[in-house]
């Protein structure tokens, strides 16, 4: 036997074939355990549409915190980003479920709303990120409604769309919203 045939022949007696057919790769989205309406998830325009509904009702009426869950691939975070008058810019990193136990806590608000008024978004094979200019009113009787920018990131699955992530910062007088963001983009 040449030295190459042994070198062969220990390299399969090292590493069994299990090792090295091609192994099935699995998905974080096997892991949710909530299920998701699939007209909620039917398509980027559904996906977000839903996310701004199910945290209206989630923070207004206390209610359909499981269909917000439904909205996220397992691991994902909700990131929201501040800057006092003074000091440096502070970012959060709260999970889906500390966000819904922060966001259900409390008396209903009575008229808290959040709504999209602009988006601009990029794709590329299964990914998409959106910049999503919302408008908040805390209550019914909010005359000054805060805005800011949600940038969303999006995964396709083939089967349904999936938030990954939600980075937020609100406008403020330092630091008022571009143009470019405040225009409606066709989707």
């Amino acid at each position: 036997m040449s030295q190459w045939s042994r070198t062969v022949v220990l390299a399969l007696l090292l590493f069994p074939a299990s090792r090295m057919a091609p192994q099935s790769v699995q998905s974080a989205t096997g892991a949710a355990t909530v299920a998701a309406d699939p007209k909620d998830v039917a398509s980027a325009d559904a996906i977000i549409a839903a996310l701004y509904d199910a945290n209206t009702n989630m923070v207004d009426r206390k209610i359909g915190a499981d269909r917000f869950r439904s909205l996220f691939v397992p691991g994902a975070r909700l990131m929201p980003t501040f800057k006092p008058p003074t000091g440096s810019a502070v970012i959060r990193m709260e999970t889906v479920d500390v966000y819904v136990r922060g966001a259900s806590s409390g008396p209903p608000r009575g008229g808290f709303s959040e709504r999209e008024i602009a988006r601009t978004s990029q794709a590329f094979g299964n990914i998409m990120q959106v910049f999503s200019t919302y408008e908040t009113h805390r209550d019914s009787v909010d005359t000054h409604p805060a805005r800011g920018i949600n940038s969303i990131q999006l995964f396709n699955d083939g089967t349904r769309w999936w938030v990954v992530g939600v980075l937020w910062d609100n406008a403020r007088p330092d630091k008022p919203i571009p143009a470019e963001y405040l225009k409606r983009s066709p989707q």
